[in-house]
C-alpha cells in the first residue's frame, strides 16, 4: 500500500478497478479531488460515472485499486465502516429521489441530521432553509406521494445539503427536471458548494451542467479520457490522471452538503 495523499486531497484514487454484473466497468481510473473543488464528471451513458462515483462514495467496493478520503483508506473498510463514513463525511443525490414515503418534506429533509445527532429544532430550522433556498417551502407539511418529480427531487437535494457534508456525490441530479429547473438546482448546488468551502463530485452526460464546475474530466468506456479542463473561477494546483494509475498534475479551481 503507498502512503497517504497529501492533505489537501479530500479525495484521492489511484488505479480503481470496479466490474458491474460481470461487466468492466472502471479500468484503471486515477484522480484527485482538492477540498472546496466542483468536479465534473463528464461522459456518455454507460461510461463508468455512476459507477466511480459510486466507488468513491463508498457505496462500492471496488475489485482493485485504492481511495483515500483526507488521510483515511476507504477500500479496505468493511461493509459498517463505509455506511459510517457515509453518514458521517458524505451527501448524496441521485437522479431519483427516493424519499421517505411517510415524512414530510422537512421531515424527510432533516433525517440526516436526526441520525447524525442533531437537536430536533436545530435539525428542522436547518431543514426549513435548505427548503426555502430549493423554493419548495410550500411543501415542507406535504408527504412525497401529493408532489411533482420536480419537488421531490429539490427536496432530495435539500436533504443533501442540509448536514453539510465534506463532499457532496451528485449523480446526474438534474435528470428528472426540466431545463430551467435544472439549471437552477445547479447552480444552487455549486453556489452552496463554494459558500461553505465544500467538494461535490457531479456525475453527468450532459455538457451545459459541467459549466457549474471548475474543472471537468471525461469517461470512456471505464477510462479518463486526456487530461481535466479548467471549466470556471480562479485556479489551485490539483492532481488528476489517466488510466494504470499514472498522475499528472493540473491547475483549477476553488470551493455543498449532503
Amino acid at each position: 500500500m503507498s502512503a497517504a495523499p497529501p492533505d489537501n486531497d479530500v479525495l484521492w484514487a489511484r488505479g480503481i478497478v470496479k466490474s458491474q454484473h460481470g461487466t468492466p466497468a472502471l479500468r484503471g481510473v486515477s484522480l484527485a479531488v482538492r477540498e472546496g473543488e466542483v468536479l465534473a464528471v463528464t461522459g456518455p451513458r454507460g461510461s463508468g460515472k455512476s459507477t466511480l462515483l459510486g466507488c468513491l462514495s463508498a457505496q462500492l467496493p471496488v475489485d482493485e485499486g485504492e481511495i483515500w478520503f483526507h488521510s483515511s483508506p476507504v477500500h479496505t473498510l468493511g461493509r459498517l465502516g463505509r455506511e459510517k463514513l457515509r453518514r458521517e463525511r458524505f451527501g448524496w443525490v441521485g437522479s431519483e429521489p427516493h424519499l421517505v414515503p411517510e415524512l414530510t418534506a422537512r421531515e424527510n429533509t432533516a433525517l440526516p441530521l436526526l441520525l447524525a445527532g442533531t437537536g430536533h429544532r436545530a435539525a428542522y430550522t436547518a431543514a426549513s432553509e435548505w427548503l426555502e433556498r430549493l423554493d419548495v417551502a410550500d411543501c415542507a407539511a406535504r408527504r412525497p406521494a401529493e408532489l411533482t418529480q420536480a419537488q421531490r427531487q429539490r427536496i432530495a437535494v435539500a436533504r443533501a445539503l442540509a448536514p453539510l457534508p465534506r463532499v457532496v456525490f451528485a449523480d446526474d441530479p438534474g435528470a428528472p427536471l426540466h431545463r430551467e429547473e435544472r439549471e437552477q438546482v445547479l447552480r444552487i448546488l455549486a453556489s452552496a458548494a463554494r459558500s461553505h468551502n465544500l467538494t461535490m463530485l457531479l456525475a453527468t452526460h450532459d455538457p451545459e451542467p459541467a459549466g457549474q464546475a471548475d474543472r471537468t474530466l471525461t469517461l470512456i468506456d471505464g477510462r479518463i479520457a486526456g487530461p481535466a479542463s479548467s471549466t470556471a473561477g480562479p485556479a489551485a494546483g490539483t492532481t488528476i490522471a489517466g488510466a494504470t494509475g499514472s498522475t499528472a498534475t493540473g491547475s483549477t479551481a476553488v470551493t455543498a452538503a449532503r
